[in-house]
């Protein structure tokens, strides 16, 4: 996400009025959140929180890019800083070996940080060109990756523009090390999320305000592109009951027909993305701007 001035609190008023107004759409007698919850915060220390994960036990690690680090918030309830210097790494996500992969777009790469925090560099390159930015990923059950890499133009970048054409969704199949482009015809892909049973990718055009569903083939590719819902977003999760959840100015929860089931209002101006945690995964994990935050909920995650 471009992080850029989005930083901020709401007015306690605006508050009081959003909560009193805490869902909307088509369907709205269903709920996902727990009876009575709303977004707990948890720390309001950084300046632009972004790319959730969750291990195995449920513990949250989370970045904070601006500042270059990685924070942990772990199923006690403790907040940690986990690593600096983190190659100012946005989206994360644990493969089955517990490696953090992330999205280090300081120069354009994907890391894997070990366990023992130990990196390495699985890609640095698109055909010899620099690519625009990983921003976001989604793991498949083979140990692929799918990630998105639009352009945010960087303060801490020399270069002022791309090195390549167009801004795209790729597929790095476990160990190779070349992607392939699975969808070159976005305008600025952004969050990005997959279905356990790994048949689903839905990937999200912040800049075009729509959000598309793509069946995955064996080997990886992408067909049936159909148009979700017709709405952006910077970060996305998925539940149990296969609802599809938007970040931005709030959360907003589509059921898997696309019908608008809830949304989540959150006390800061920009949602940049969010995850299931907790030691039975209904904690909702939100990182906001500056602030991060939990939300109890009905529905369990399943990344």
């Amino acid at each position: 996400m471009n992080f850029t001035g989005k930083a901020g609190l709401l007015s306690a008023g605006l508050l009081l009025h959003a909560f009193l107004g805490f869902s909307d759409g088509g369907a709205d007698s269903v709920k996902v959140t727990a009876a009575g919850a709303v977004p707990k915060q948890i720390s309001s220390q950084f300046k632009f929180t972004e790319g959730p994960a969750v291990n195995k036990k449920g513990d949250i690690y989370f970045t904070d890019q601006p500042n270059d680090k990685i924070w942990k918030y772990d199923t006690d309830g403790n907040l940690s800083l986990y690593r600096d210097k983190t190659g100012r790494s946005n989206g994360l996500y644990f493969d089955k070996k517990g490696n953090l992969i992330a999205c280090a777009d300081e120069k354009n790469e994907l890391w894997s940080i070990s366990p023992k925090g130990k990196v390495t560099v699985l890609l640095t390159d698109f055909e010899g060109k620099r690519l625009n930015g990983p921003n976001d990923l989604w793991i498949d059950a083979k140990g692929g990756i799918y990630f998105t890499d639009p352009y945010y133009q960087r303060d801490y970048w020399e270069r002022k523009k791309p090195d390549m054409e167009g801004q795209k969704v790729y597929y790095l199949p476990k160990g190779k090390k070349q992607p392939v482009v699975v969808d070159g015809d976005l305008m600025q892909p952004n969050g990005i999320v997959g279905t356990p049973d790994g048949k689903s990718l839905y990937v999200a055009d912040i800049r075009a305000s729509k959000t598309y569903k793509y069946q995955i083939n064996d080997d990886g590719t992408l067909t049936n592109r159909q148009l979700f819902v017709s709405q952006g977003s910077d970060g996305m999760t998925i539940d149990d009951q296969g609802n599809i959840y938007l970040s931005g100015k709030g959360v907003t929860v589509y059921n898997p027909a696309g019908e608008k089931l809830q949304v989540i209002p959150v006390p800061s101006r920009w949602v940049g993305n969010l995850c299931f945690g907790g030691k039975d995964r209904r904690t909702l994990f939100i990182t906001a701007s500056e602030s991060v935050y939990t939300l109890e909920m009905q529905v369990k995650g399943v990344e």
